[in-house]
């Protein structure tokens, strides 16, 4: 397929383009920020671009992996976010249906998820920990999780009005950055990204594989949105437990972690405050990711 690929230049389009190129695939990067994997440079928001560069290219498929993203809401407006985030999405949802683009695949963010109200629960003491599904309806708290909201929304009218295949990914951290939990200045960056793939992290090659997946179950699956994160070992009624002794709770489905993590001096969260269940894409996606906390305690064990 001739796909176009926005955010090219970032840190999943490093991983997915040459994914998608080794399956044969021909991709055309689209990213404000000149790369080797970006064809066109320029932005989503701008709507004669997006339109010249999916018919001039003869696109059949998109994956909508660029926007503004969280950390940008210091630095950029409002109306940056608005422009980038839901006019960008619109202008290449109308450039699929004008063009015939046979499947779109939209990048979103778990973040979306978590409302002020389960922020402030967080915060000040919540007595168990979030379970988070599909089923729920979001609350963006700020306009980074409410301009992706919005995106959600114009790709299921799209798919509803047009008939454009679309499959949402709300995929979970996986960025390098450093992490902004309150409680990981305790940890180090990487004891810190390994325990957060008990519940809200996944590898970047991981993400990438998602992307694939839903290319190709787009056609079949019409419209649907999925949490992409690590695989869970938690259940539901592990959520009060999560909360007062997180610990005691990974120790009872990895006994030997308290002995692996002592070989570095990690430390395991004392709270989780909230679980990112990704069942579902297995179930309806056909998709599970690779890397687990239980990789993480392989490589422990596997050093000398």
């Amino acid at each position: 397929m001739r796909i176009l690929l926005t955010g090219s230049s970032g840190w999943l389009g490093s991983a997915l383009l040459p994914r998608l190129e080794a399956l044969g695939h021909e991709v055309i990067g689209l990213d404000p920020i000149a790369s080797a994997r970006t064809q066109v440079v320029g932005s989503v928001a701008d709507r004669e671009l997006v339109f010249g560069t999916v018919r001039d290219n003869r696109i059949e498929a998109i994956i909508h992996s660029g926007a503004l993203h969280k950390p940008n809401i210091e630095h950029y407006e409002n109306t940056d976010f608005v422009a980038t985030n839901v006019q960008g999405t619109l202008n290449l949802l109308d450039a699929a249906v004008a063009n015939g683009v046979e499947r779109f695949v939209f990048t979103s963010t778990t973040s979306l998820m978590i409302s002020q109200a389960i922020r402030a629960g967080f915060q000040g003491g919540a007595r168990q920990a979030a379970w988070l599904t599909e089923e729920m309806s979001p609350e963006p708290r700020n306009i980074y999780g409410v301009t992706k909201l919005s995106a959600e929304h114009l790709c299921r009218l799209y798919h509803i009005e047009h008939g454009l295949p679309v499959v949402v990914l709300r995929i979970a951290r996986f960025f390098p950055e450093a992490d902004d939990m309150a409680h990981a200045i305790e940890q180090s960056d990487a004891n810190t990204k390994a325990n957060e793939l008990l519940f809200r992290r996944l590898t970047v090659e991981d993400a990438a594989e998602a992307h694939v997946a839903a290319l190709e179950k787009a056609p079949e699956l019409g419209f649907d949105t999925f949490i992409i994160s690590a695989p869970t070992p938690f259940r539901p009624q592990d959520c009060a437990e999560l909360i007062a002794d997180a610990a005691s709770v990974v120790a009872r489905y990895y006994p030997d972690y308290p002995r692996l993590y002592a070989k570095r001096d990690w430390t395991m969260f004392s709270s989780i405050d909230r679980v990112y269940d990704p069942s579902r894409a297995g179930e309806r996606l056909g998709f599970v990711c690779k890397t687990s906390f239980a990789d993480v305690l392989a490589a422990l064990e596997a050093e000398a």
